[in-house]
């Protein structure tokens, strides 16, 4: 991609996606946050180095060795809110099922607008399962956002130190370094039962899908 057409669309993502902000969730709550009609996104691609996923039409590479229904989770690092690091293999939730929601930025509405899903729609699975938001957020920013979004039900984990998390999933959009939206269920034995990169990066997972499957495996269990 010629520099010029690529400084485009990262200017054109980062303005989209990244200053429409969530300054506006101070007074937000389960009862009080405004959802708004995203669209769903319909099926996944596929993750990894020679797939891409689209920002309203325009393709977008991604990065790292891709995962797929079925494999082990992957070890790898990820920054908590006090700065210290944890293994993604190693939440509090390990040995239950999880459900791991990929987000952008939180500094946008769509994914603002998922994590609210993730936290207050999930039909009471977060009493019995771990939900989790990774994004290349700052862990101060995610702190913020969940603080003024009033959400403690979701493990917040950043990917800002090197996108490792993004590179080592084959989720990682080089440019312009972000993750591809993304939901995961993990089961008990650290395995991925449920996997949707969304086609379509403005739009939203099928969260009730995700949460369909995780308590499935809770009742297989």
């Amino acid at each position: 991609m010629r520099a010029p057409h690529r400084t485009i669309i990262i200017a054109t993502v980062c303005l989209t996606l990244g200053l429409t902000g969530c300054g506006s969730t101070g007074s937000f709550g389960e009862a009080s946050f405004l959802y708004k009609n995203y669209t769903i996104a319909e099926g996944s691609t596929m993750a990894g180095e020679g797939h891409t996923v689209l920002f309203k039409g325009t393709p977008l590479s991604l990065s790292g060795t891709g995962i797929k229904v079925g494999d082990p989770i992957r070890e790898v690092k990820l920054t908590q809110a006090d700065l210290s690091l944890i293994n993604i293999t190693d939440t509090k939730g390990k040995g239950k099922v999880r459900i791991i929601s990929v987000v952008p930025s939180l500094d946008t509405k769509v994914c603002e607008q998922q994590t609210h899903y993730l936290s207050e729609r999930n039909k009471g699975l977060d009493k019995m399962i771990e939900l989790i938001t990774i994004s290349i957020d700052t862990p101060f920013a995610q702190k913020r956002f969940a603080e003024e979004a009033h959400i403690a039900n979701v493990t917040f984990l950043s990917d800002y130190r090197g996108a490792d998390f993004g590179k080592t999933y084959g989720l990682f959009l080089k440019d312009p370094h972000i993750l591809a939206r993304t939901v995961m269920v993990i089961d008990a034995h650290n395995h991925v039962r449920h996997l949707q990169i969304t086609p379509e990066l403005a739009q939203l997972p099928d969260l009730d899908e995700a949460f369909a499957v995780a308590k499935s495996l809770i009742t297989a269990n």
